[in-house]
C-alpha cells in the first residue's frame, strides 16, 4: 500500500528541507565507497599491524581484497544487565563469519552507562553527552579502515543513538545492529512503582524498596518497561537495521544466538564484495526516518527520541524537526500499551505479536513507508513476521498473526487505544517543549495552576517531605538543560508528584531537563527550550505565576502580561556544583558547545 497522503506530504517536506545537507552527505559517502575494499588502500606496515594477531589463514585472506572483514563495535560491559550478554557475541560472530567465508574483528569498544544506576546522582549529568562520545569512540574504532561492514552491539539509552550516528558517519559501509534482548519478566512494573511511592511517603523502608527493585531488575537483558532502551530496539527494527523479528528475543536462548549468527552472515552478503551492497547511508533516507517517528508514536515511546532522532537523522544529512514529529503524532494512533503506558512489559508485547504485528497494522493504512531499503532487502513488508527457531537450528520466519494475541497490550489499527501518538509538542510564550501523554489520563491533559520554582530535584523532594506541596501547582524545575548541567533525567521527581496526584491535587512538571521513556502518569512538559541558562522565558517565571499546560491544543503559556514578562530579568544561579566530580569536569567542553534540545542537544550537529 502506498503511504498515507499526509505521511507522504510530511516526508516530502523533509526531503525538500534536507536537500542541501543530504546531497553533500551522499557525495561524501559515494566518494568513500568508490575507493573499493578499504584495506586495499593501506600500506603493508599498516595492514601488518591490522592483522598481527590473526591466524596465518586469516592473514592470507585479509592481505587480498576478496574476503570481507566485519568490524564489531561493542558496548559490552558486565555491569549493565542489557549489555552483559554481548560478552560472548564476538566469538559467535567470528565463527559464523568464518563459516560463510568471511572474517570478523572487534574494531573497538564504546562506553555504556546505565541511567538506572546514575539516576539522581552526579553521574547522570554525563548521560546525554555520552551519546555523542559513543559516536566518536565508534568512529575511532572504524577509522582503522580495515572493514567492509560494521556490526554494532548496543541496546540502551544513549548507546544505540550514538552507534547510529557513527553508522551514518561511516555510511559508505553496510551496518547491522545486533540486539541482546529483554530480561525475563520479574516483579510487575506497576507493583515496583507502588513500592516506590510508598517509600516516597515513608510507609516502607529502604530494605523493602531494594527488594522490590531487585525483583524487577533481576538478570541479563534490557529492563522490561518501555523506556528508551526498548524504544531503541523498536526503532532499529522499524528503520531496517535489525534482522526481522529480532528485537525482543530474550538473552541466552537458542533463537537469540541463531539471530546473531544470521546477522553476521547477512552482513557479509551486503558488503561491496557481495551481490547486495547496502551502504548504511544510502539505505537510510527520509522515509526510513519517518518510519522511525511513526513507530515511536504508535508505541508511546521514549521522549528522549525527540532529541535522538533529530541528531541521528542529521548524521545522515536529513533535517528532522519537532514540528515534523508533532504533525506525525496527530496522524498515528497508539497501538501498544506497555508500562508505563499500561501494565504489560515488553515480553508481553512480544507475545502479543511484537514488531511484526505492529508493522503489519501500520502498513494497512499506509502509516509507514513500505518502499524502503533494509539490511534484509527491499520493503518493510519483510518485517511483518515472527522469527522462530527451525528444526536445523537456523532462523525461520512466519507471517505475523492476523489478530493480536492480547488486544489489551497490542491493538489493531481499526481499534487503537487512542487516536493519536503518545508524544506531543508544546509551544507558547515559554518556548517549545515535549510531553508524553500516552500514560496520562485525559482529564489531566490540561493543567492550569500556580508555579512553584525549584532549581534541583532535591529541593522538590525536600519540600514534599516537609508537607509544603499539598495543593495544586506546576513544579518548575529549571537549570536542568544541556548547557546548564548536561540535562539529567529527573525521575526522582516521579514518586512525590505521583503521590500528590493520587491525593487528588492537580499537579504537573515544567522543566528544561529530561524525563525520558519512563515518563508516566503525571503531565510533564520537558526539554523546554530555550533553557534557563540561556535566559529563556523559563528563567523569568516567578513563584505564583499561573501556568497553563494544554496537551490538547499543544500550548504552554505563563499567564502573565507580555510587557511585565519582558521587563523581568532572567534568574541566574551558581552552577559551580555541577562542574566537578564524577567526571563532570571532563565534559565542560560539551556543556559549552552543545546545541538546544530541539536540534538534538548535540555537540556534533546543530546550528548556532
Amino acid at each position: 500500500m502506498s503511504a498515507h497522503a499526509r505521511i507522504a506530504a510530511i516526508t516530502n517536506r523533509i526531503v525538500e528541507r534536507s536537500k542541501p545537507t543530504r546531497e553533500r552527505y551522499l557525495e561524501r559517502l559515494r566518494a568513500a565507497a568508490s575507493k573499493g575494499v578499504n584495506r586495499s588502500v593501506l600500506g603493508c606496515a599498516n595492514l601488518a599491524h591490522g592483522f598481527a594477531v590473526c591466524s596465518p589463514a586469516e592473514k592470507d585472506a585479509l592481505a587480498g581484497d576478496r574476503v570481507p572483514n566485519l568490524g564489531i563495535i561493542t558496548a559490552y560491559n558486565d555491569m549493565l544487565s542489557a549489555h552483559q550478554p554481548f560478552e560472548t557475541y564476538p566469538a559467535i560472530i567470528r565463527e559464523a563469519a568464518a563459516q560463510a567465508g568471511g572474517i570478523a574483528q572487534v574494531a573497538g569498544g564504546v562506553p555504556a552507562m546505565c541511567d538506572g544506576v546514575t539516576q539522581g546522582q552526579p553521574g547522570m549529568e554525563l548521560s546525554l553527552f555520552s551519546r555523542d562520545l559513543i559516536a566518536m569512540a565508534a568512529g575511532v574504532g572504524l577509522s582503522h579502515n580495515m572493514f567492509d561492514a560494521a556490526l554494532f552491539l548496543g541496546v540502551c539509552d544513549k548507546i544505540v543513538p550514538g552507534l547510529m550516528i557513527a553508522a551514518l558517519s561511516f555510511g559508505h559501509l553496510p551496518s547491522i545492529f545486533i540486539p541482546a534482548g529483554p530480561m525475563t519478566t520479574g516483579l510487575a512494573n506497576d507493583e515496583k512503582s507502588r513500592v516506590r511511592q510508598l517509600f516516597a511517603e515513608g510507609k516502607v523502608g529502604r530494605a523493602e524498596l531494594l527488594e522490590a527493585e531487585s525483583k524487577s531488575y533481576h538478570g541479563p537483558g534490557t529492563c522490561t518497561f518501555y523506556g528508551t532502551a526498548n524504544s531503541n530496539q523498536m526503532l532499529m527494527e522499524i528503520m531496517g537495521f535489525h534482522m526481522p523479528g529480532s528485537s525482543f528475543i530474550n538473552p541466552g536462548t537458542p533463537l537469540r544466538e541463531a539471530l546473531t549468527r544470521e546477522a553476521a552472515k547477512r552482513a557479509l552478503a551486503i558488503t561491496a564484495l557481495g551481490n547486495e551492497f547496502t551502504p548504511a547511508g544510502e539505505m537510510i533516507d527520509e522515509r526510513s526516518v519517518v518510519n522511525g517517528v511513526v513507530g515511536l508514536h504508535a508505541t508511546g515511546g521514549s521522549t528522549n527520541h525527540t532529541m535522538h532522532l533529530v541528531a541521528m537523522a542529521r548524521a545522515g544529512g536529513i533535517v528532522l524537526t519537532w514540528q515534523d514529529i508533532a504533525e506525525l503524532s496527530e496522524l498515528v494512533p497508539l497501538l501498544a500499551r506497555v508500562y508505563p503506558n499500561g501494565l504489560a512489559d515488553v515480553n508481553h508485547f512480544q507475545a502479543a505479536g511484537g514488531m511484526g504485528f505492529l508493522i503489519k497494522e501500520l502498513l494497512k493504512q499506509g502509516l509507514v513507508h513500505d518502499d524502503v531499503r533494509t539490511v534484509f532487502g527491499h520493503g518493510l513488508q519483510a518485517y511483518t513476521v515472527d522469527a522462530q527457531l527451525g528444526d536445523n537450528g537456523a532462523v525461520v520466519r512466519q507471517r505475523s498473526p492476523e489478530k493480536s494475541h492480547d488486544p489489551k497490550v497490542l491493538a489493531s489499527i481499526e481499534t487503537p487505544f487512542q487516536a493519536n501518538g503518545g508524544l506531543k509538542m508544546l509551544r507558547g510564550n515559554l518556548g517549545k517543549a515535549v510531553i508524553k501523554i500516552s500514560a496520562v489520563k485525559p482529564e489531566r491533559h490540561i493543567i492550569e495552576a500556580p508555579a512553584v520554582i525549584f532549581h534541583s530535584q532535591q529541593e522538590l523532594q525536600d519540600a514534599f517531605k516537609e508537607g509544603k506541596l499539598n495543593r495544586d501547582f506546576i513544579a518548575v524545575v529549571r537549570f536542568q538543560g544541556p548547557r546548564a548541567n548536561g540535562m539529567p533525567e529527573l525521575h526522582k521527581l516521579t514518586p512525590p508528584l505521583g503521590v500528590l496526584q493520587d491525593r487528588g491535587f492537580r499537579v504537573a512538571l515544567l522543566t528544561d531537563g529530561r524525563m525520558s521513556g519512563a515518563s508516566g502518569k503525571v503531565p510533564a512538559a520537558i526539554h523546554v527550550t530555550p533553557e534557563a541558562v540561556d535566559g529563556g522565558p523559563i528563567a523569568r517565571i516567578r513563584d505564583g505565576d499561573i501556568i497553563r499546560l494544554d496537551a490538547i491544543r499543544g500550548t504552554l503559556e505563563v499567564l502573565v502580561d507580555a510587557a511585565d514578562m519582558a521587563e523581568r530579568e532572567p534568574v541566574t544561579i551558581d552552577l559551580s556544583d555541577n562542574e566537578f566530580g564524577m567526571g563532570r569536569e571532563l565534559f565542560a567542553p560539551f556543556r559549552h558547545a552543545v546545541g538546544p534540545s530541539d536540534q538534538g542537544a548535540s555537540v556534533l550537529f546543530h546550528t548556532h
